[in-house]
């Protein structure tokens, strides 16, 4: 299966949010957060947007450090987790596409973690940027995590990994196809004996790409920041003009 079908609308379901919900210690979230919160330059009692937000892995640690976060995400599921966890009164959780984000100038700062940009075509990952844009105080930051960049992706990516998590086990079946810039991945996840199948496609862009398409957005030009971590996920801090 390959192509830029709305796969993410029902793939965040189930077996694929237990997984996550427990994939990284409390400890690794709290040290993600309290970065982001340095690259961001917000202030505590600042105004943050997470988005998409998952299950508020790093919304809550942000909102113990006194910053006044709102967490987006389309997933029912991601959010039900969020909003019982410890401290989620904190923080003001929204369901709502990415792109949909009616709240003019009105953050300090904002953050996509998590390998959660370039499931859109073209255009949708353009009306994202530009969406945050819009919620972002002119001058304000906006961090952007993705694995997704061409130079850093295809000297690291394994045809198919696998992952164990806490009771679930997860393989990916990796495939990049250069006619598209889309990575297709064919995931399977085994828990208790039963096997379920799913798939998922991400836009990958060169560096160049994607530093313009920020640029095109709104964004000043953006620099990668020196990041030590296992998947070589890159961070990039664009500013808003």
């Amino acid at each position: 299966m390959t192509g830029t079908s709305n796969w993410y609308e029902s793939f965040f379901e189930g077996v694929v949010v237990d997984l996550w919900v427990d994939a990284l210690p409390a400890e690794h979230n709290a040290h993600e957060a309290t970065e982001i919160a340095r690259m961001l330059g917000v202030a505590p009692g600042g105004a943050i947007l997470d988005v998409p937000c998952g299950a508020g892995r790093l919304s809550h640690p942000l909102a113990s450090l006194g910053y006044q976060v709102t967490g987006v995400d389309l997933s029912s599921q991601f959010l039900a987790h969020a909003r019982k966890a410890p401290g989620a009164a904190a923080v003001a959780f929204e369901q709502r596409d990415m792109r949909d984000l009616p709240w003019p100038a009105r953050f300090d700062g904002a953050y996509c973690a998590g390998n959660s940009f370039g499931y859109l075509d073209d255009e949708g990952n353009v009306e994202f940027l530009r969406a945050v844009r819009r919620a972002l105080k002119p001058g304000a930051r906006f961090v952007l995590e993705t694995p997704m960049v061409l130079e850093n992706l295809l000297g690291h990516l394994q045809p198919r990994p696998w992952w164990p998590g806490h009771d679930v086990y997860m393989l990916a079946h990796n495939q990049y196809d250069h006619t598209t810039s889309r990575l297709e991945i064919d995931y399977t996840f085994v828990r208790d004996g039963r096997v379920d199948v799913r798939h998922g496609s991400h836009r990958a862009f060169s560096y160049r790409e994607l530093v313009a398409m920020l640029a095109s957005s709104g964004f000043s030009a953006a620099t990668d920041v020196p990041w030590t971590r296992e998947q070589r996920d890159v961070y990039f801090v664009a500013t808003a003009v």
